[in-house]
């Protein structure tokens, strides 16, 4: 019964944010309106939503491209609409939530050439979105987190998928070492079925990691990381602003003490998002 509990717990610690701190059924505001389930490429997890704040503008909206987490595994782009999508819009953002294929369907590369088709899109249609294609940010949390790290950070040479430029990253506790988390004491199965054992592992596990990445150029990122993670340690965040830093790109990190793999409501909205915000106001995004 132990090993039962264990086991519990750790799904629970999987799922994005949003689960965590918010389970009653959510309806979307009147002020908002949607566009659902738009295919962005021909296989069945390929989807996304759209949603538009009603209020008038006078020029072009930021944009921001929504990925959920959930362990690479489960989770859906509409299990972050109250949680991430929700403050967004009422900043005035664009927002496309996505859903990507789930290593049940697909392993690795698929969730990350499925992200970068779907910035591909999200640029192609701005116009039509009234969005500005230069104040595109992408956010999201855990392997959410992960991949939005990789759509701001990947290079054309690791041929993954179109690379579509990003305004800035929004890192809720994402993976940026995928290497540590496939042997060792910070072993996660999730992360050995999303990579699976092979004689090509440790290669696809290096082409899947944000550190590979770090070089000069890169848009301004924002991570946000509680010390006592037991899933994706919270070094891995600091090694990353560190030697973005180190290349001069804009890097910050928000350290939650004692913060788990997910943030309660409090938390997120008095604490974090304000600092996100600010961040992207700073980045002249949010004007």
């Amino acid at each position: 019964m132990r090993w039962v509990s264990i086991l519990a717990l750790m799904l629970l610690l999987l799922l994005p944010a949003s689960a965590q701190v918010g389970q009653a059924p959510f309806s979307l505001p009147d002020w908002v309106s949607a566009e659902a389930d738009i295919a962005y490429g021909a296989e069945a997890e390929q989807k996304l939503d759209v949603y538009t704040p009603k209020t008038a503008v006078s020029g072009k909206r930021p944009g921001l491209l929504l990925i959920h987490g959930g362990g690479y595994r489960e989770g859906s782009r509409k299990s972050v609409l109250r949680v991430y999508a929700i403050p967004y819009l009422r900043k005035g953002f664009v927002v496309v939530s996505i859903d990507y294929r789930l290593s049940g369907t697909a392993p690795a590369p698929a969730a990350v050439t499925d992200t970068l088709a779907a910035l591909d899109w999200f640029h192609d249609n701005a116009k039509r979105l009234n969005v500005d294609a230069n104040r595109i940010v992408v956010a999201g949390d855990s392997a959410g987190g992960h991949l939005a790290l990789m759509a701001g950070m990947v290079s054309k040479q690791a041929k993954l998928g179109p690379v579509r430029d990003v305004a800035a990253v929004v890192n809720v506790y994402g993976v940026s070492d995928m290497g540590e988390l496939l042997s060792g004491p910070r072993k996660l199965d999730v992360i050995e079925a999303w990579i699976p054992a092979g004689p090509n592992q440790r290669e696809l596990a290096r082409a899947m990691t944000p550190l590979q990445y770090v070089r000069k150029g890169l848009p301004p990122v924002k991570s946000v990381h509680g010390t006592e993670d037991p899933l994706v340690p919270y070094e891995q965040s600091v090694r990353l602003t560190r030697e973005l830093r180190e290349k001069g790109v804009t890097a910050e990190l928000i350290s939650i003490p004692g913060g788990k793999h997910g943030f309660d409501d409090q938390t997120w909205n008095a604490v974090i998002l304000p600092q996100v915000f600010e961040f992207l106001e700073r980045q002249r995004i949010l004007r």
